[in-house]
């Protein structure tokens, strides 16, 4: 019964034809939704978390990390970073995670939304080292377009927290388009098929849906060099 895992089904199958238009608004208007108080303290809790535990340390950011697996691996495989996971549930945050050994003393959990979080973050001025998206909620009916964090008006925030970005998903659509959004941004994304070793599965969606069979899509895109010119 694991891997049993159905790709995901869509009626689009190609990047959205109202892309451009979504991106283009998006970038010329400021997202003035109010912030949450509570997204707020979490972002004061994760700064202090981060700046006591290892104030010098580059910052790693694990987007939606959910039950944090990938938040554990990367904090092991980056030592010398300090690593945060963000995930908005409580529940999937504190899921069990004793199977994955002794946790590393340079990451910290933090509950909020990342609509709220990464304008935090980018208020504040901070610059990532490395961001990961592993495989975020696609939305892949075309009317949820603008559910999709390329398509989301809190993007360009995103986009202002440099660092080298890394984003999987099993439905290529979605990478398709995040590809389309960081080029027209000015940016250089390499995008392609991920087929991860079993040693190196980062999350449990990932385990499923690799051992289900489905094809698995990834793209890497350095935002702390900064847009080209002309973009």
């Amino acid at each position: 019964m694991f891997a049993n895992s159905r790709a995901v089904f869509s009626a689009q199958n190609a990047p959205h034809p109202d892309l451009s238009a979504v991106l283009a608004r998006h970038r010329d208007r400021e997202f003035q939704k109010p912030m949450a108080a509570c997204n707020h303290a979490a972002f004061l809790e994760a700064h202090r978390r981060w700046r006591s535990v290892a104030p010098d340390a580059p910052l790693v950011l694990d987007s939606g990390c959910g039950v944090g697996w990938s938040t554990v691996l990367l904090a092991r495989r980056y030592p010398m970073c300090f690593v945060l996971g963000v995930d908005q549930s409580a529940r999937r945050l504190q899921r069990d995670k004793s199977r994955l050994g002794v946790m590393p003393e340079n990451l910290a959990f933090i509950r909020a939304d990342l609509t709220d979080f990464w304008r935090e973050l980018a208020g504040a001025g901070v610059r990532l080292h490395r961001h990961y998206l592993l495989y975020p909620n696609p939305w892949p009916k075309p009317a949820h377009l603008r559910r999709r964090w390329h398509a989301h008006p809190v993007f360009p925030a995103m986009l202002q927290l440099g660092g080298l970005l890394t984003c999987r998903s099993n439905w290529e659509p979605y990478i398709e388009e995040l590809a389309l959004c960081l080029r027209w941004s000015g940016y250089a994304p390499v995008a392609g098929i991920h087929a991860p070793e079993e040693t190196s599965i980062t999350t449990p969606f990932e385990r499923k849906y690799h051992a289900s069979g489905q094809i698995l899509w990834s793209l890497r895109c350095d935002l702390e060099s900064g847009a080209k010119e002309g973009a």
